[in-house]
């Protein structure tokens, strides 16, 4: 049963009507007292609540409230409705135990997708899984590690996924959050529908909005056609908005107001749109640190960090180096042809000591120029010290790349191509041997411009 604290008569009923066709049970009251009386005596599964019961506009009624409840009962979930003008004090009610906020006037769909999210999210129960148990029910074929940690994260992804909760991946450089914000899209009831993958920090401010959202034809100078945006894109299915905290103040307002609505406006047109897709956050930022030195919106903030990933460092889990190691000389043999490669055990366990600050992509690099340039198919301690602290190559030089010869996205294109010549174009196989999703390398394809056959 849901309880509902308005003092508004019609908005109760409204609501009540509503979550009726839902297949709610609810409870309306009119009060604070009135509230807090009932919540002494019951246990709502959820509850809605205005933030103002006067003619004051102030929201504190709400605060005071909401306060008051947590204190009764603090596992009862509260999502606060409020208007505009209070959304400081609704990101206020966040920060005292608040699951969400929902502005005036709501979309009912926006409303109904809240408290469906909150429900699951707070009936949800947490398992202590191990590897093998977590890949029977969920698909992260393409995560690698056994590490208590990264289990606990896995076993998150696998309950929140089927939820339409927005999720923040924060993490140093190189830890995987694209592959753990592709996880949660894969093990969706969206995975079916587009993942689309948004670099934030690489979109030039002036044109944000044309990216996010779109253009029509003649909306500036350069717009010779209408173009889709990446939410529009994404319609039905997830967006993964990579590098969330290097966005300028301004854009910031922009993507709060999508988040919040589900609506945006293509450049050029009045016309509302109105999108529904799951979003993914990720940072390698301590947005807290942003926030705090006023270079973050704290309402985006707490719009997006519904459920909060935070991947462990490498070096936070070092007994999944060799796994990671023996994962990427596997998918090497493929490319390479090269069936016998094997990694040595005293190997294994010096690059379990190696401080490798790029973390999982390091490695990977590390592990690829050492096959490169080894003849040998056993990879002794040697190849990779060699790899390790190999100079810049000369420039004449003609033997393969070498530490600072070739960029990170270089190196990409050319295992790319590497790999689409050796399965002959064959995506799933491609996919497979480049250790990432066939929608991951799709992405890829169109961005460097790589010719491919479905």
């Amino acid at each position: 049963m849901i309880l509902i604290i308005d003092d508004d008569k019609a908005v109760q009923t409204s609501l009540a009507l509503l979550l009726k066709q839902k297949g709610f049970a609810t409870k309306g009251v009119e009060t604070p007292e009135a509230a807090l009386q009932f919540v002494e005596n019951n246990t709502p599964a959820l509850i809605l609540m205005d933030m103002n019961f006067s003619i004051q506009t102030s929201g504190e009624e709400g605060l005071a409230l909401l306060q008051k409840i947590k204190t009764i009962n603090g596992n009862i979930p509260v999502i606060l409705i409020t208007g505009w003008a209070t959304i400081s004090l609704a990101v206020e009610g966040i920060k005292l135990g608040a699951k969400d906020f929902i502005a005036k006037p709501w979309r009912n769909d926006n409303l109904i997708q809240s408290i469906q999210t909150t429900l699951q999210l707070n009936q949800s129960k947490k398992q202590s899984l191990s590897r093998k148990k977590l890949d029977q029910q969920y698909n992260f074929e393409q995560i690698v590690g056994e590490n208590p940690a990264l289990l606990n994260i896995l076993e998150t992804i696998g309950r929140i996924a089927q939820t339409n909760a927005t999720v923040l991946i924060m993490g140093e450089s190189g830890t995987g959050k694209e592959l753990i914000a592709e996880a949660v899209h894969q093990n969706s009831l969206r995975k079916n529908q587009p993942f689309v993958k948004v670099n934030l920090g690489g979109i030039p401010a002036t044109l944000f909005e044309s990216e996010l959202f779109g253009h029509k034809r003649g909306a500036f100078t350069d717009a010779r056609f209408d173009r889709m945006g990446r939410f529009e894109m994404a319609n039905q299915g997830s967006i993964f908005l990579d590098e969330i905290g290097d966005m300028e103040m301004n854009n910031q307002v922009k993507l709060l107001r999508v988040l919040q609505d589900k609506t945006f406006e293509v450049l050029g047109s009045s016309r509302t749109k109105k999108v529904d897709v799951r979003v993914v956050c990720a940072t390698n930022k301590n947005l807290e640190e942003l926030v705090n030195e006023n270079r973050f919106r704290e309402d985006l903030f707490y719009r997006i960090n519904l459920i909060t990933i935070r991947l462990p460092a490498l070096r936070e889990r070092k007994s999944d180096i060799p796994l990671l190691v023996n994962f990427f000389v596997n998918n090497l043999k493929e490319l390479y042809n090269r069936p016998n490669l094997t990694v040595d055990k005293a190997a294994l366990k010096w690059l379990k000591e190696l401080k490798l600050p790029g973390n999982i992509r390091q490695l990977k690099n590390l592990v690829e120029r050492t096959v490169l340039v080894t003849a040998n198919d056993r990879l002794t301690v040697g190849d990779f010290q060699k790899q390790a602290v190999a100079a810049p190559r000369k420039s004449g030089a003609k033997d393969l790349p070498e530490v600072g010869t070739m960029t990170l996205e270089e190196m990409e294109v050319t295992m790319i191509k590497k790999a689409m010549g050796f399965h002959g174009g064959k995506i799933s196989r491609v996919a497979k041997t480049l250790g990432i999703t066939r929608s991951a390398l799709y992405r890829r394809l169109e961005k460097y411009n790589i010719n491919y056959e479905d």
